[in-house]
């Protein structure tokens, strides 16, 4: 099977969407709350980044021996807190509103239960 058919609808579904984004900017609804916005973006990629911090970290406990797994647990547990923690001190609503502030408290308790299991996980693996 060749790889052209799907070259070339990844590159014809891009040129799509790049003409329509201009279109799409110039109108603007009363309910922009129920989009995608920036504050919401970056609260919902902090959660998801602490989630995958927490399975690499549970990853890390099982599979003990590698410490790399429980540095990468930390890290992304660390980031995903950082993000969090900033996310919802500049929220300027409630939930509902767009600005990300369920995101951000999410990735500001799956933050720290990350860098928990990443710091097991090395403690373990340094017996």
């Amino acid at each position: 099977m060749s790889i052209r058919p799907l070259t070339a609808a990844a590159v014809t579904a891009a040129l799509i969407l790049l003409s329509a984004a201009p279109a799409a900017a110039a109108t603007t609804t009363l309910a922009d709350a129920y989009g995608m916005t920036t504050d919401r973006f970056f609260a919902t990629s902090a959660a998801f980044l602490g989630l995958a911090a927490v399975l690499v970290g549970i990853w890390a406990v099982v599979r003990a021996g590698n410490p790399a797994r429980s540095f990468i647990a930390i890290g992304a547990g660390a980031v995903a807190a950082v993000v969090g923690a900033i996310g919802f001190a500049t929220a300027d609503g409630g939930p509902g509103t767009g600005n990300g502030i369920v995101g951000a408290a999410i990735a500001i308790f799956l933050g720290p239960v990350a860098i928990a299991l990443g710091a097991r996980a090395y403690t373990r693996a340094h017996r």
